[in-house]
């Protein structure tokens, strides 16, 4: 069987139409590799659309401000991915003319590219010859080879890479590598895959062999770290108090409530008589606002609880991260996913 040539034809009839796939500007292929990591398709559309609305080409994407785009991808999460895009988008300006690059040796130089994202730029834009791994073909190569390597193992990335390499068609490598993905991401799919219309179930050793649920094989990972975020909402002359968080921790550069992080879920005593609370809080009235809430991170659990601040007195000392802003601007700050579901929820209704 002509693995390619399956794939390329199955595509040809039923891939999906993306806007991305309608041209070979490296630009716009870049933008809409990195939004869909991490990201569904269709979660990732609508903020496709709007950064190359806002952001047409790499000159103006370099020229943004750091705040405009946060606030533009505040919903999708995985943030460092848009701050890297800001890195590189500026390596393109002073390293390439502006121009932005097509070739793998070239954009695999900039700043928050990997392997996958370079070869997908590659052959999407110029044909050339550079198989792409990402989740989706991970999955349709172990089954269809029946594989059961770990695939987050240095063995079997380097498994999968040769095998990767030895199916794609040199003269449609671009076409070759969006079939193999859609047809992960639509038929081969990881739970109900439709084995029943696959055109690779004649030779699938997983299909064959009964392994459908068993591949790809993947090592686990570390357990995830707990930590537990006690916020203050404190409101003042139809402002409210907003923090800017530093760069060097989960959420940087974005907007929150201010914080007190404590090393395990406090009573609203013990977390009165903390020092923190003392040196910013001591002599105000809070009261909780809602449950604990838990917000999953890769490798990080949050446990979050909100605060309903009264500072009669104007006893709060505030940190020199912390502002004041018009409640009716709110929604100018770029605030990470935890902070603006739950305004949302007790702000807007």
């Amino acid at each position: 069987m002509n693995v390619a040539k399956e794939l390329i034809t199955w595509y040809n009839e039923n891939g999906r139409d993306l806007p991305w796939r309608q041209t070979n500007d490296p630009y716009i292929i870049w933008l809409s590799e990195i939004i869909l990591q991490q990201t569904r398709v269709e979660q990732g559309l609508p903020y496709f659309y709007r950064f190359v609305e806002k952001y047409p080409d790499v000159k103006s994407f370099a020229n943004a401000d750091e705040d405009d785009l946060l606030l533009l991808w505040q919903g999708l999460g995985y943030y460092s991915r848009v701050r890297n895009m800001h890195k590189a988008a500026k390596m393109v300006i002073a390293k390439f003319d502006g121009n932005f690059p097509s070739k793998y040796d070239e954009v695999i130089q900039l700043t928050g590219v990997g392997e996958y994202t370079a070869a997908a730029i590659s052959s999407f834009s110029i044909n050339e010859t550079r198989a792409v791994l990402d989740g989706n073909v991970f999955r349709v190569l172990a089954r269809f080879f029946g594989v059961d390597i770990a695939i987050n193992s240095t063995v079997g990335k380097k498994k999968f890479q040769q095998l990767a390499n030895e199916l794609i068609c040199d003269s449609q490598s671009g076409i070759y590598n969006q079939a193999i993905m859609d047809f992960g991401a639509t038929v081969c799919k990881p739970k109900a895959p439709k084995c029943e219309i696959c055109v690779l179930n004649l030779e699938c050793v997983a299909l064959q062999e009964g392994l459908i649920d068993q591949l790809p094989v993947k090592n686990k990972s570390k357990p995830s770290r707990n930590r537990y975020f006690n916020y203050f909402i404190v409101e003042r002359d139809e402002q409210i108090l907003f923090s800017k968080r530093g760069d060097d921790d989960v959420w940087a550069n974005m907007y929150e409530f201010p914080l007190i992080e404590s090393d395990r879920e406090l009573s609203m005593m013990e977390l009165q008589n903390d020092p923190l609370y003392q040196s910013h809080f001591k002599g105000v009235e809070i009261a909780p606002c809602g449950e604990t809430i838990k917000h999953i991170l890769s490798h990080q659990n949050i446990y979050a609880r909100f605060y309903k601040v009264v500072d009669k007195l104007n006893n709060i000392k505030k940190n020199p991260s912390w502002n004041y802003y018009n409640s009716d601007n709110l929604d100018k700050l770029a605030k990470h996913k935890l902070i603006f579901s739950f305004i949302n929820k007790y702000f807007m209704n």
